[in-house]
């Protein structure tokens, strides 16, 4: 009987023996498929001096392999109405596509070649650097995101990995190389830093065959392992970024946080949750955009990663607003790093993750994206049915002292990119 997430996942793992791991998912939403295949291979792995190599490796890895020229990939997905995803974050490369069922022994045969056997033409390399160079520039002319990569580099300090642009810089774009695409390329592209995860219309075995028939023969292996650099504690610095044409001014402050593998996890999502997320926005966006009407918008996020991850405060306001904005947060910060969670904001924040996990995983993409998360990071397959009592057993105590470990204003840095504003220290 073909399974649904109502009653929790289950899927089914497999290792091949060149190192791939498989896990396959069956779903009953529709006859679709979703493939996702992730490499070990994001931009913790680029030289120090090649920054956003893996962002821009995959604009170009699907512009022509060893046997299909760049027209016939694009054709082999535009002619079954696959749209082909490739994305980059600190530690992964993901190509992702969902397609009709009986659309996915083709489809991935394209993907597969696509992963294994990239060419990276020169033209290819041309037309993508100046795509690139123009996405940068119209990055640097937007004030949320020179805020928000500001605040990056304040956290973890330029040289961090996780502290770099994820797109690089217009400078190091320019010398990118064939011969550095196909360098990152042998060195992160492996059966070994492989998970391919199928979540849809398929029976798990059936699955697993044809992955296994379509990376047959693979025995590359990587190499280039690395550790995340340690993460100094922030010191609290507070910058101004001018851009004197731009109307509103954007606010990014935070602190690094923890590891995913922290077993104090639940109560920092908890914790964050009550600071910025719930209902509206949490308290951030209760006290700042409802009851003083001086934000578009304010709310918290928390990434955590292998390493310790940032969690983030972003808010736009007005430039008039802005020393108020940022007296605000520090104030909502340190009300909360100081007395903690109230018992209702407990309970209702409790009860509101437990019930949101359905919706994590209410269709094959988000399913996915799930499974990778439960893999890359070792959490068990059957953490969607452990998650709510992961949650339940948490307590008040554990938010309160998850808060008090991270949320202190005078250890918060914060980057503020706009028009010139009252507080010039930021």
């Amino acid at each position: 009987m073909t399974a649904t997430v109502e009653g929790g996942l289950s899927p089914v793992r497999r290792l091949l023996d060149n190192g791939v791991v498989v896990i396959a998912q069956e779903t009953a939403f529709s006859p679709a498929v979703t493939i996702s295949l992730a490499f070990r291979a994001g931009s913790l792995y680029e030289p120090a001096d090649r920054t956003g190599l893996a962002w821009f490796l995959g604009r170009v890895i699907d512009r022509g392999t060893t046997t299909r020229p760049a027209d016939a990939i694009a054709d082999g997905f535009d002619d079954r109405g696959v749209a082909l995803k490739v994305s980059t974050n600190r530690h992964l490369t993901t190509m992702s596509c969902t397609c009709l069922s009986e659309d996915f022994g083709d489809v991935l045969g394209v993907l597969a070649d696509v992963a294994r056997d990239p060419v990276f033409p020169h033209e290819e390399i041309d037309k993508r650097r100046a795509e690139t160079i123009t996405v940068i520039r119209q990055d640097q002319d937007n004030p949320g995101v020179r805020a928000a990569e500001a605040l990056q580099a304040l956290l973890y300090g330029d040289a961090h990995p996780y502290g770099r642009p994820a797109k690089g810089r217009i400078a190091t774009v320019e010398r990118f190389t064939r011969e550095d695409l196909l360098a990152h390329h042998a060195a992160r592209f492996a059966p070994s830093t492989l998970t391919v995860v199928v979540a849809g219309d398929i029976r798990p075995a059936e699955a697993a065959k044809q992955i296994e028939a379509a990376f047959d023969g693979w025995h590359t292996a990587p190499s280039g392992e690395r550790d995340v650099p340690p993460v100094p504690r922030a010191s609290g610095t507070r910058i101004a970024i001018e851009m004197p044409d731009k109307s509103q001014s954007d606010i990014a402050y935070g602190f690094t946080s923890i590891s995913r593998f922290d077993p104090a996890y639940c109560a920092h999502w908890m914790m964050n949750t009550i600071l910025g997320q719930f209902g509206l926005g949490g308290r951030l966006a209760e006290n700042i955009r409802e009851r003083q009407g001086m934000a578009y918008y304010a709310f918290s996020s928390f990434d955590p990663s292998v390493g310790p991850g940032p969690l983030v405060i972003r808010a736009g306001v007005d430039p008039a607003n802005v020393a108020r904005a940022l007296d605000a947060i520090d104030a909502e910060v340190a009300a909360l790093g100081r007395d903690g969670a109230t018992e209702r904001e407990f309970l209702e924040t409790r009860q509101f993750l437990i019930g949101s996990i359905p919706r994590m995983l209410e269709n094959n993409a988000s399913i996915a994206l799930f499974l990778h998360a439960v893999e890359f990071f070792g959490l068990g397959l059957d953490y969607d049915r452990r998650l709510p009592g992961l949650l339940g057993a948490v307590t008040i105590a554990d938010v309160n002292a998850a808060a008090a470990s991270v949320l202190d204003p005078s250890r918060a840095c914060a980057a503020v990119a706009g028009p010139t504003f009252a507080r010039g220290d930021a």
